[in-house]
This record gives structure tokens, C-alpha cells and sequence, in this order.
């Protein structure tokens, strides 16, 4: 019995030793990532505004504030200037509708609302099928296109739908779910400006991240 009982004891003792020595790898692993993680995620962001909004000669980052979209997502508007002149924001964007969850864009806006260019940040739509989703809505091909569009007088619905878009072949959820997302964006954004100037009651935070 007494054999039993050491034989129990030196396993449990084992398994913690192991469990200490793997959290303090870990730990020690994050540490030493956080800082080149959270490096690419900003040029990452800084590309996308780039490519969204292009033209632009101010800094957007120190510019940034935070709006909230009746659905609760906390969406960051990067203002977008040359000069005086706001040319348009860079909004980050989500939604959680895609066909294996969550889908995040940066996506440019005119001051009327107009699209300018999108950039899908984040993704886990079927490769080959949904991850289209990086280039179609923006090739002049039937009616995939959305840019140079104002979802004012365009649906921007996929056209299975109903609306002026057409979807992604064999593809129509990851579609409707990237539309969602262009949405929201531009929801969030004019509806704010519509009841106040877009900056003001806003929370804003420099250097901000998608």
C-alpha cells in the first residue's frame, strides 16, 4: 500500500513540476512575441488605411476615434486628410456572420458615404471560396464591384437577395456576411453624422489598433 501511495505522489509531484515549467515557457514565449505581434499588427493597420483611403498627408492613428454600432462592435474611424481637406475616414470594421465566424475589414469611406476601397484584415473563410472575398468585391466584373458605389442607391445586398451585389461563386454566405461588415461600417459612420458632428462625443484614442 505504501508503495501505491509513493508511486501517487511522486506522479503528482511530476505533473506539477511539468505544468510549471510549461506556464513559465509560455510565459516567457509571450513576452518575447507580444512586442513583434503588436509591431505587425500596426503596420498591418497602417497599410490598410493606406490602401482604403490613399492621398492622404496627415497621421490618421493620431487622429483616430471610436464610434458603436447598434450591433455593440467598438469600430475605430481613422480620419484621412491632405491639408485641411478630410478626403475620407478609414473605419475598421467587423462582423460575426461569416461561415466560420468572424470577418474583419478596414474600409474607406468618402464624407458622403461614398466606397473607396476595402482590405480584408482578418479572416477563416474556406480558402478558395469565402477568402475571394480579398479581391472580388472589387473587380469591375458583372456586378461584383462595390467601389466608387454609396450603399445610399446601391444594396448593397448580394443579389440572391435581392440587392445590386453579386456574391462570391459557391460562396454566398462569406458574401453576405463581408456586405454585413461593409455595413456597419457605413451605418455606424453616416448615422453619426447625421446626428452630430462625427467627432464629437466620440472616444478618442491615439494610436489606436483594429
Amino acid at each position: 500500500m505504501a508503495k501505491t501511495e509513493s508511486t501517487l505522489v511522486n506522479m503528482v509531484l511530476a505533473l506539477l513540476i511539468i505544468t510549471a515549467i510549461a506556464g513559465g515557457t509560455l510565459g516567457m514565449v509571450y513576452k518575447v512575441t507580444k512586442e513583434p505581434i503588436a509591431v505587425a499588427k500596426l503596420a498591418k493597420q497602417k497599410k490598410a488605411i493606406e490602401q482604403v483611403v490613399p492621398g492622404f498627408d496627415n497621421n490618421p492613428t493620431e487622429e483616430v476615434y471610436e464610434l458603436e454600432s447598434k450591433e455593440g462592435y467598438k469600430l475605430k474611424v481613422f480620419p484621412c486628410k491632405k491639408g485641411e481637406e478630410l478626403l475620407g475616414v478609414a473605419i475598421s470594421s467587423k462582423t460575426d456572420k461569416g461561415f466560420a465566424g468572424e470577418i474583419k475589414i478596414m474600409v474607406g469611406l468618402k464624407p458622403d458615404g461614398t466606397i473607396i476601397n476595402y482590405s480584408v484584415l482578418e479572416h477563416q473563410e474556406t480558402p478558395g471560396l469565402g477568402s475571394k472575398m480579398n479581391d472580388w468585391f472589387r473587380m469591375d466584373k458583372g456586378n461584383q464591384s462595390i467601389l466608387d458605389k454609396n450603399p445610399s442607391n446601391t444594396k448593397m445586398v448580394v443579389s440572391k437577395d435581392g440587392g445590386d451585389i453579386d456574391a462570391i461563386t459557391a460562396a454566398t454566405i462569406s458574401s453576405r456576411a463581408f456586405l454585413d461588415a461593409i455595413m456597419v461600417a457605413y451605418n455606424t459612420y453616416t448615422e453619426q453624422n447625421d446626428s452630430s458632428d462625427a467627432t464629437s462625443g466620440a472616444t478618442v484614442k491615439k494610436g489606436g489598433q483594429s
